[in-house]
Order: structure tokens, then sequence, then C-alpha cells
């Protein structure tokens, strides 16, 4: 029933293909982005969640990325 529906639809079998385009310049984009992004940026954000709200004067221990 469903695949006779969906059969009379017009132009039905573009929207598959809109939908993996979408899907890959999704992840494109994060992997391009995940290349490119200052690595003192992810290491601020990784330290983020254990921060307390006080500031450090001392230096950090963690290694560097």
């Amino acid at each position: 029933m469903y695949k006779e529906i969906l059969q009379h639809i017009d132009n039905i079998q573009v929207w598959p293909v809109i939908s993996f385009v979408i899907f890959f310049m999704f992840f494109l984009f994060l992997l391009l982005w995940a290349f490119t992004v200052d690595r003192n940026f992810i290491r601020e954000m990784s330290e983020l969640p254990l921060e307390d709200g006080t500031h450090s004067t001392q230096p950090s221990k963690t290694s560097s990325l």
C-alpha cells in the first residue's frame, strides 16, 4: 500500500539524493573543522568541565597536544 502511494508522488527519487548530500556535506564540514581548529581551543574546552570557577596562576600539568 505505501509503496503504491510513494510511487505516485512526483520527483520522489530526488529526496534520497538530497538527504545524502546534506549528510555528506555536514560530516565533511566537521572533518574539515576538526583538522583546522586551534589545539589550544580544544585543550581549553576539554579542561572546562574540571574547573571550579577559580582561576589558577600555576601552569597546567597536562601535556600539550
